[in-house]
């Protein structure tokens, strides 16, 4: 089947099927979060993006051959509840933005600055910093060298816009020049961008509306 992005909470995962890598996303509640498992074709390892949520959905959805880390794109509680068990269950090592770590209650492993790169099995996933939603927030880009790009952007880009900054004119303002300067301007049109809420979307549908964002601020 064609992989749509469209999840719910309760609901099966959606599977996009990569040459080299397999993304799994699935919804979990209450606040309707995404979570991503990525899988190396080539070597069976996982790695798990968001325990958000429902520890008994995100593990069963890792299965038996379990997780070798986990990455928290940011520090705010809705993206973290099911990290504790889920590393308990899987001793998966812990990565998370310099800046968020202090902010998020399970030790982490490994402390991610921008351009670092965090490994599953033969694939690499580069990290951009992004300053506006929170402090440390870390998107993970994976450059397909048989396609295009895959952005998995946390809670800093949605369809429709750049996260929240709670009215705060400066984080704004760093949030969007952050997504212009690291994302839209190093990435091409058909990069498929996979938000911490909600549907995907792709750089394409959203750079024709920077104007838009920036004129409104928000």
């Amino acid at each position: 089947m064609t992989y749509s992005g469209v999840v719910k909470v309760g609901g099966p995962a959606d599977v996009h099927e990569l040459t080299d890598l397999m993304i799994s996303k699935v919804a979990v509640g209450p606040m309707d979060n995404n979570a991503y498992l990525l899988r190396c074709r080539a070597t069976g390892e996982q790695l798990l993006i968001d325990a958000a949520n429902d520890a008994e959905t995100l593990l069963q959805l890792i299965g038996e051959d379990s997780i070798a880390s986990v990455v928290t794109t940011h520090r705010h509680g809705d993206h973290w509840q099911a990290l504790a068990e889920v590393v308990r269950a899987t001793g998966a090592r812990t990565y998370a933005g310099r800046h968020d770590a202090e902010g998020i209650p399970v030790p982490t492993d490994v402390l991610v600055d921008d351009g670092d790169v965090i490994r599953v099995g033969r694939v690499e996933l580069t990290a951009r910093h992004l300053v506006g939603h929170t402090p440390g927030s870390i998107a993970l880009i994976y450059d397909d060298q048989h396609g295009h790009p895959h952005a998995f952007t946390g809670d800093c880009l949605f369809p429709g816009g750049v996260g929240n900054t709670w009215k705060d004119p400066e984080a704004f303002a760093s949030l969007l020049r952050d997504v212009e300067t690291k994302l839209f301007d190093r990435l091409p049109d058909e990069t498929w961008v996979y938000p911490g809420h909600g549907k995907d979307t792709t750089l394409g549908a959203e750079r024709p509306h920077l104007p838009e964002w920036r004129e409104r601020g928000w």
